[in-house]
């Protein structure tokens, strides 16, 4: 499985960005398909995921009510619509899969197995 993002931009606080995984390979309803973030200096955290097979999301607590993920299954493609940008939200962004979901593991980078290369979100005040 390989993944790849795009999106990426440089914005200004309260804009909004879309950024796309596109998946290729055999990719299995077991899978799971999250989104990570790293600024400078920073962890890798988890921002967002979901199952494959049945769409069911999750979203860390400083994604809540402003970034939203969605799935197009036809098209292998996951995306992360981020509304309301801030500066904090700066970071390098990353999908990756989850060979079977784990609900409980989903917010841990380590839990995953493939990883895309980044994407880089920019947000000035």
């Amino acid at each position: 499985v390989q993944l790849q993002a795009s999106g990426g931009g440089s914005v200004q606080t309260g804009a909004s960005l879309r950024l796309s995984c596109e998946v290729s390979g055999r990719i299995y309803s077991s899978y799971a398909i999250g989104w990570f973030r790293q600024a400078p200096g920073k962890e890798r955290e988890f921002v967002a995921g979901l199952s494959w097979s049945g769409g069911n999301t999750y979203y860390a607590d400083s994604a809540k009510g402003r970034f939203t993920i969605s799935r197009d299954n036809a098209k292998k493609m996951i995306y992360l619509q981020l509304d309301s940008l801030k500066p904090e939200d700066t970071a390098v962004y990353y999908c990756a899969a989850q060979e079977v979901i784990n609900v409980a593991a989903m917010t841990f980078a380590a839990n995953y197995d493939y990883w895309g290369q980044g994407t880089q979100v920019t947000v000035s005040s």
